[in-house]
């Protein structure tokens, strides 16, 4: 019954921002005036619409009602962070053991080390130097390498279905053959869900893999504000109304700060020589390189999460991301991966020598190794406050249960599902706004304009 209040509540909701923000109507009017963009959304809603039916679709020889009826893997995936982060991205399907399980985790693992081979390989290195034909060898080597980690991922998963599972689950028995076509068909449904990605980023809005996950993270709030509001005022209600209100307004006002942080930006100022070419004059303008404050985005938290599973198999405290040892060796691993991948990401001899290449300089400070200098120490200052909000933000869950938040809506407050949804809104409501300012509408704000985190 409180679903159905809740889902009430946000459609009155909506009616009543429709009905009083004249701005918010007169843009969905212009939004729907563009054919192709209009075209653009309604494709990506529909192949989302696919990759959600995808979640639910239980895999051959595997017997729903027992997946329902039981909490096995829904009990694992909760004591779990590791296998908690893998549920997240694949939008609950690994609990239901579904075709789509594994989710883009695989893609997302070799999209990793494909970057970390960059920075030691010089062929790859070559290849992220020559534009747009080095992307799509890079692309197609990320794809053959997804393919390698599902190799590894889709049995150890048939595995532990084999171990979480009764037997009673298994229409047909846990037999080899059905070892054998179930890891064929998680490995078919990865791929078709980054077939999906790719479609959408070249024919709808936004960023394909991270539209899927952000969509698999928001499918999951309605479930986890229900079970919040009746704990509220359920029969059984532990807390009050108040304390509900109290915990929406303090996740907008985290949602308000992690957009802040994530758009923070320090600009170098950069001048550029004057140039006579016949009778043009070429630079003699200044410039800015942005450095963004979280220049590592998500993935110092995802590292940390993915390794926290290490401490656990020797000390049962460390599975309890409630525990102040958890939380403690989760905020020092995420801070120490945030000046690894900023190093790996940020290249301050490149920048210099592609400033002194192009005739530029930043003012007061001399070319070549003290430009380097001046770069590298204005991302490490940059960095700190940044490492230590991506910390905060990683154990804001933690913090959130201990306060009282259940356990399904604290995950809301922080981690990785805080920081895709902030980005992949951001970098869509960016391209939807370039869309309105090319056909001479006005922007989504009044004031400025969106910027992504790129």
């Amino acid at each position: 019954m409180s679903g159905y209040i809740i889902a009430g509540a946000v459609v009155l909701l909506i009616l009543v921002l429709l009905a009083t923000n004249k701005k918010l109507v007169e843009t969905l009017k212009n939004i729907y005036k563009i054919e192709e963009l209009r075209k653009r959304i309604v494709f990506t809603v529909g192949l989302l619409l696919v990759y959600r039916l995808g979640c639910f679709v239980v895999l051959p020889g595997i017997d729903a009602n027992v997946i329902s009826d039981g909490a096995a893997l829904a009990n694992q995936v909760g004591d779990n962070s590791l296998l908690g982060l893998l549920d997240v991205f694949s939008g609950g399907a690994f609990a239901n053991a579904a075709v789509f399980a594994l989710g883009v985790m695989p893609y997302i693992t070799a999209s990793i080390i494909i970057q970390l081979l960059g920075m030691m390989v010089p062929a790859i290195q070559k290849l992220q130097k020559e534009g747009e034909s080095g992307r799509r060898k890079m692309n197609q080597w990320t794809r053959l390498l997804t393919i390698g980690v599902l190799c590894i991922q889709g049995p150890a998963y048939v595995a532990n279905l084999y171990n979480q599972l009764p037997s009673n689950a298994f229409v047909f028995g846990a037999t080899g053959t059905f070892y054998a076509y179930a890891t064929v068909i998680l490995i078919a449904g990865t791929m078709f869900t980054m077939w999906l990605g790719e479609k959408i980023t070249d024919k709808g809005i936004g960023n394909g893999i991270s539209m899927i996950i952000m969509i698999g993270i928001v499918a999951r709030l309605p479930q986890a504000l229900t079970q919040e509001l009746t704990r509220s005022i359920g029969a059984d209600a532990s807390g009050s109304i108040i304390a509900f209100v109290v915990e929406l307004m303090l996740l907008f006002l985290v949602f308000m700060a992690t957009i802040a942080v994530v758009q923070a930006v320090r600009k170098i100022p950069v001048q550029y020589a004057k140039r006579i070419v016949g009778n043009k004059q070429y630079g003699g303008v200044r410039q800015y390189i942005p450095l963004k404050m979280n220049a590592a985005n998500v993935m110092p938290i995802i590292f940390a999460q993915a390794l926290m599973f290490i401490p656990g198999l020797f000390w049962p405290s460390f599975n309890d991301i409630a525990g102040w040892p958890y939380n403690l060796t989760l905020a020092v691993m995420v801070i120490l991966f945030t000046y690894f991948y900023t190093a790996i990401i940020i290249n301050p001899q490149m920048m210099a020598d592609d400033m002194k290449r192009n005739g530029g300089f930043i003012p007061g400070v001399k070319p070549g190794k003290a430009t380097v200098n001046f770069i590298d120490g204005v991302m490490t200052r940059i960095t700190l406050p940044g490492s230590i909000f991506l910390a905060l933000v990683a154990i804001l869950p933690g913090i959130a249960m201990v306060l009282g938040v259940g356990q399904q809506f604290a995950y809301f407050y922080g981690g990785t599902s805080l920081l895709i949804m902030v980005g992949v809104v951001l970098d869509t409501l960016k391209q939807v706004e370039s869309y309105l300012l090319m056909r001479h509408y006005d922007g989504l704000m009044k004031t400025g304009r969106i910027q992504g985190r790129y």
